[in-house]
């Protein structure tokens, strides 16, 4: 008998430690029991948009991802279905193909907006929000955008001012209070170690399970 995967959502603002927590979890575990799925994948394709519009384009309202198409997937997966996960140009913001993956005992939904959609809140099983100063979430932005999307410094800034801070404050930081745990620290072992147990705990229930669904 297939169980059910155990769905883990690690929320919070761009910057936070989201991505680090997940690295951590997963090595805890062997390459492929944990199946990573960033809510980022899901932006709309802008490749019928002229560039400089693109570029002023809020990407961090909700309006902004295909949540329901993520939703989908997330439901197939739970069911034990292959899906396909969209492939994301974060530089010219369109998207470039899809992935196929195949379900996983655990499914870990990185982003900034996870939680603050009820849709995705009641398809987790366990909600983590990382919650960390602003001045360091702002200055992880700029070195990430700048060394792995291939922006300039003047428009991160322009960005982060013009619609970052603002939907932080409007829509990820209230969904913090929908969390499960919330942690100020994303290298925090003693919570890592914690979800690691609860997915060890997922993984010997599903053990029992299958041995015993002969009798």
């Amino acid at each position: 008998m297939q169980i059910r995967p155990l769905t883990i959502g690690i929320c919070g603002g761009s910057g936070a430690g989201k991505t680090t927590l997940a690295d951590e979890l997963c090595r805890c575990f062997p390459t492929g029991l944990i199946l990573r799925i960033p809510h980022d994948a899901y932006y709309r394709d802008l490749s019928d948009m002229e560039a400089p519009l693109r570029e002023k384009m809020n990407f961090d309202h909700p309006d902004a991802l295909e949540t329901e198409a993520l939703v989908r997937d997330l439901e197939a997966l739970r069911q034990g279905k292959p899906v396909r996960i969209p492939e994301y140009d974060f530089f010219r913001h369109r998207r470039v193909g899809e992935r196929p993956v195949e379900p996983a005992a655990v499914v870990l939904l990185e982003g900034i907006l996870i939680l603050a959609e009820t849709r995705l809140r009641s398809l987790l099983d366990i909600k983590v929000f990382v919650q960390v100063d602003e001045d360091i979430r702002l200055s992880r932005r700029l070195e990430r955008d700048i060394r792995e999307r291939g922006r300039d410094l003047d428009s991160v800034l322009a960005q982060y001012y013009a619609t970052v801070r603002p939907m932080h404050r409007a829509f990820v930081q209230p969904s913090c209070y929908c969390a499960d745990l919330v942690l100020l620290d994303s290298r925090n072992q003693v919570a890592v170690e914690l979800l690691a147990a609860r997915i060890r705990e997922h993984l010997s229930a599903g053990s029992c399970a299958g041995n015993g669904s002969d009798e």
